[in-house]
């Protein structure tokens, strides 16, 4: 359910799931601004936490912090959020440099970030990351699947090959266009509009996702995460409302088939992230919103 001022209410209708799920799930946060980091050292700080296909490291990484994969087994993609975070990312004979406020996507094998000034630095990984998988705070909660989610699997390979691609943030809005959307073989992100103050109650979104789940990535800011389960005939599977008001940096992993909808809550900037594991079909069909599509062709048949 979509205002009409929002662009997503131009979205073809999803067919009706083939039958009602029989178990639910909760919500998953990582407080990131109030829990303790997973990993603290000489890069700085980290926190990780997951959905069962996709894995988010929150970095507030030192000055010189270097970030090295060795055997990767698929791309994954780091966010930059803050201008004058000057960045160095290498793979094979290949190096790519920005200034900040970037999104980096980095092929699978071995590859390495510098931030030679440190500053905030996200990066998220498939579950076949199994070493970063493990790390998570909420690892224990992924140790057996979750049946609503569809099994991840990737996107076909980039036609022009596997190589570091560096995206600037700094997209201006475009009328008919829903957020900054970039896609890679693993990952969809969309960068969201800023929000500034609290968002239009008389404007929400209330909507549900019914095989895969959502990311909100909250970078500035505070933010209440509304969730409602449907009921069933069974109500020993009805689970109770949420109303999770989080602040920034955090996040929270929506479940299907929570209908779900988010209000940015404070009086200056509300920045989200939402993220998807694998991209979404239904954005990508649409023209124009999928910023890379030239870099990455759909799955077959579509």
């Amino acid at each position: 359910m979509y205002d009409k001022s929002d662009p997503r209410s131009a979205l073809a209708k999803a067919a009706p799931a083939a039958a009602p799920h029989t178990v639910y799930y909760p919500a998953e946060y990582g407080l990131f601004y109030k829990d303790p980091p997973q990993e603290a050292g000489p890069n700085g700080k980290t926190w990780y936490a997951r959905g069962q296909n996709f894995i988010i490291a929150y970095t507030e990484a030192a000055p010189g912090a270097v970030f090295e994969r060795k055997g990767q087994p698929d791309e994954y993609v780091a966010i930059i959020p803050n201008p004058e975070t000057p960045v160095v990312a290498t793979s094979g004979a290949q190096t790519e440099t920005t200034d900040g406020y970037s999104l980096l996507i980095l092929p699978p094998g071995d590859s390495r970030i510098t931030l030679a000034k440190g500053g905030v630095i996200v990066r998220l990984f498939s579950p076949n990351t199994v070493d970063i998988a493990a790390k998570c705070s909420n690892a224990a909660a992924f140790a057996e699947c979750h049946i609503t989610v569809a099994p991840f699997k990737p996107w076909p390979a980039p036609k022009d090959g596997f190589k570091i691609r560096a995206y600037t943030l700094d997209v201006p809005d475009e009328p008919g266009r829903f957020g900054r959307i970039w896609r890679c073989t693993t990952m969809m992100v969309n960068y969201l509009a800023p929000q500034m103050g609290p968002r239009d109650i008389t404007k929400l979104s209330p909507h549900h996702h019914d095989d895969f789940e959502q990311c909100s990535l909250a970078l500035e800011g505070s933010f209440i995460h509304h969730l409602r389960w449907p009921w069933t005939v069974n109500m020993n599977q009805w689970r109770e409302d949420e109303h999770a008001h989080v602040q920034s940096p955090s996040i929270t992993v929506i479940p299907p088939p929570a209908i779900h909808t988010t209000r940015g809550m404070e009086p200056g900037l509300n920045q989200l992230v939402d993220i998807f594991a694998p991209p979404r079909l239904d954005f990508s069909m649409k023209p124009g919103w999928v910023l890379n599509a030239a870099d990455y062709p759909m799955p077959d048949g579509e």
